[in-house]
């Protein structure tokens, strides 16, 4: 008897290996750090392989920066013994900081702790010392996670040692080449590295060049370096290659038994004169007591299927990357510009949101169908605000059966932006800019991008149709993927409230301000000279917007739910949200192989994409504009203070939409102090005062094209 219950009890520990949260929780409760021998008793488990597979376990929560294991073999909770897991941000100067993943204040790194680790690697540190001015002094404890692989850098060859100095100057270390096997690179060339071994405490990091950067034009190369130096996926795979080779522009007739045929609606696409991917439709019918509105999107998740190669390769790219010169596509030149673009005239798959609108504007009632459409015509924003705003007969003329859909479409815009302005739009006066390229590949100039109220109009209608499938997520799936916006954080708040306080203005809410609250004060500074000053600031203090899989309303945008829907050809979680409604209307929600853990990761994972390919673009641009300014050095510019610092002024020049630095050595000679909250520079003798918004006059002193930088000496104040 005894022996079989032993037995039993053996058998039945075999199960009990503990996840990863109840070893957290054990961890927590028991106070102190245990042994793996101490844990296996704890939990029960007697088998030998159980033991190894928690062995396993407690391995990889180490090497996760869920557990720390001290130098007695004991495993402990980080926040337990005052460490912090976090990504490493190098300075051009060789020091660091350690960004904790739990918010709080950074870990500052000394140059000597830096020499272990390289910018965005993933650590573990802890908190050596606290100076007066609250600045809190980290030490590396273990390093997690490399976040560098590939390099971008320009090469040298002195007294016989190789190395290569690292396009992106948070990485202080030069990296040695002990050989340059056949590669033919001469002195001062753009190359990629790939990292043979990472650094350490006594040695420099070691690499081989993998290639060398094409020279042909500024353009060309420069792009090649961001995309290089960001480490971002531009080849297709051999297994996508094979997926898609099969791929035709015709649709097989039974995947229309189950759709519906949309085909007759007056469906029309309405993008920039470029575009050459369009994802979404619109139609819209006007009744006596409002509207009907049908957003049709391209229904990619038909042809990307869950975990095949077509998908992994969207997910690692995860969105489309638009440089000056070109465009990596998240899909498929196939895909993105063939079969899920909505060409005018040709059958397309796609998922229709529609939408019942009231006379007041407010949607009543919306819905999602997996349909079969067919654009009417392709029209530019330029076109539409012809057809609509300006009603040229000439164009009307041209677009004559399309004319009630098209002047339906806009009267809806209008009911809806009126009615957003109501409950609170914040409107910042954005400018955006171009580059227009000559036919050598050279930079002709940077231009403006007008906006006119066809970009609204479609924005308008992007946006409604976003809003229905969160709503939709909400109430009928389990899980989802939210575009969330908080609100902005306490210590940003206070600072804004000092500043607005100083010029009698003020958000008219002390504790937890709304949208309305912004667009309220927007709308009172329109006219003061200090209007870019303070909308600068009121944009600043506010956070970037995210993805998450919990849904915590959009505050910029004012609504309390919102997803991305309209663009799964550019963006991965708009084509989830796809497949989480397509699974829902098929009924077959139940076979997609995604969890509440599994969305979690989907969506960090998604805004780190997107912050990688903002990083990407804006360093090709500056870049750029350091290139198109180099011949500029002695010519004098007016322009406006964008930016208050410590060491100096940034200017953005007008018209031409680039920013410099004006340094603070070169202002009139004094003593200057730096007012964050105000974000002035105060002369301590001749009492001038720079501020954000002001208006001066510049000269170009020096453009470093490898370092983007581009400084300023002060001719004029106006």
């Amino acid at each position: 008897m005894s022996h079989s219950k032993t037995k039993t009890k053996k058998s039945t520990s075999n199960f009990l290996l503990p996840d990863r949260k109840k070893i957290l929780e054990f961890l927590n409760q028991s106070g102190r750090p245990q042994t793996r021998k101490e844990l296996a008793v704890s939990f029960n488990i007697i088998d030998v392989e159980i033991r190894r597979a928690l062995g396993r376990r407690l391995k990889a929560m180490t090497q996760d920066g869920e557990l720390i294991r001290n130098r007695r073999g004991s495993y402990g909770l980080l926040k337990k013994m005052d460490l912090y897991k976090g990504n490493v941000i190098g300075h051009p100067d060789g020091y660091g900081f350690v960004v904790p993943e739990e918010g709080g204040k950074d870990l500052f790194l000394p140059a000597k702790q830096m020499r272990t680790v390289l910018h965005g690697d993933n650590v573990v540190a802890r908190l050596v010392n606290t100076d007066k001015k609250g600045r809190r002094e980290g030490a590396l404890v273990e390093v997690l996670r490399r976040a560098n692989h590939k390099i971008v850098g320009k090469f040298f060859r002195e007294n016989g040692v190789s190395y290569v100095v690292p396009d992106n100057k948070r990485i202080s270390q030069d990296i040695l080449i002990p050989s340059l096997d056949k590669n033919k690179v001469k002195q001062g060339q753009y190359v990629v590295i790939e990292i043979l071994h990472q650094p350490e405490k006594h040695r420099q990091p070691i690499g081989k060049i993998t290639s060398i950067i094409n020279e042909s034009n500024d353009v060309n190369m420069t792009t090649d370096i961001a995309i290089r130096s960001h480490e971002l996926p531009y080849k297709w795979p051999d297994e996508v290659i094979q997926e898609i080779d099969g791929l035709t522009e015709n649709i097989d007739s039974d995947v229309l038994l189950d759709r519906n045929d949309y085909r007759n609606f007056a469906f029309v696409t309405i993008d920039g004169e470029d575009a050459r991917d369009f994802d979404d439709a619109v139609f819209c019918e006007k009744y006596k007591n409002g509207w009907k509105l049908f957003v049709a999107i391209a229904d990619v998740s038909y042809y990307v299927k869950q975990n095949s190669s077509l998908d992994d390769e969207a997910y690692l790219r995860g969105t489309s990357i638009y440089f000056p010169d070109r465009v990596i596509p998240m899909l498929p030149e196939i895909l993105s510009n063939g079969l899920c673009s909505l060409k005018p005239n040709t059958e397309r798959l796609s998922l229709v949101c529609e939408l019942d609108i009231d006379s007041n504007g407010k949607v009543k009632e919306s819905s999602f169908k997996k349909s079969i459409i067919c654009s009417h015509a392709r029209l530019t924003y330029s076109e539409m605000s012809e057809i609509v705003v300006n009603r040229n007969e000439k164009i009307r003329e041209k677009y004559s059966n399309l004319l009630l859909h098209l002047d339906n479409l806009y009267e809806l815009y209008k009911l809806l932006h009126k009615n957003r302005k109501k409950e609170g739009l914040i409107d910042f006066s954005s400018i955006e800019s171009r580059f227009v390229f000559n036919d050598n590949g050279g930079i002709d100039s940077i231009e403006s991008v007008k906006r006119n109220n066809a970009h609204r109009l479609i924005e308008e209608m992007m946006l409604i149709a976003n809003i229905a499938a969160a709503k939709f997520l909400e109430k009928y799936s389990k899980y989802g993927i939210y575009r969330i916006h908080e609100t902005p954080k306490e210590e940003k708040l206070k600072d804004l409230h000092i500043l607005l306080s100083k010029l009698g203005l003020s958000l008219e809410s002390t504790d937890k301000p709304t949208t309305k609250n912004y667009s309220s004060l927007i709308d009172k500074i329109r006219q003061r000279e200090d209007e870019q000053m303070l909308e600068t600031i009121l944009l600043r203090s506010m956070p970037l917007a995210v993805y998450s899989d919990s849904n915590k309303g959009h505050f910029g945008l004012g609504f309390p739910a919102y997803t991305h829907f309209t663009s799964p050809i550019r963006r991965y979680p708009d084509l989830v949200v796809h497949r989480i409604i397509s699974g829902l209307i098929n009924k077959k929600e139940k076979l997609l192989a995604y969890d509440n853990n599994s969305m979690s990761e989907l969506a960090t994972h998604c805004s780190n994409t997107e912050r990688r390919a903002e990083d990407a673009s804006r360093d090709a641009i500056q870049r750029l504009k350091c290139i198109f300014m180099k011949d500029k050095e002695g010519k004098s510019f007016h322009g406006i203070v964008s930016s208050v610092t410590s060491f100096g002024l940034f200017i953005l020049l007008d018209d031409l939409f680039v920013e410099g630095l004006l340094h603070i050595s070169t202002l009139p000679t004094d003593y200057y102090h730096f007012d964050p909250i105000a974000h002035t520079l105060l002369g301590e003798r001749n009492g001038k005062i720079f501020t954000l918004g002001e208006k001066l006059i510049v000269k170009l002193i020096r453009v470093d094209i490898d370092e983007r930088k581009i400084d300023f000496e002060l001719e004029h104040i106006i």
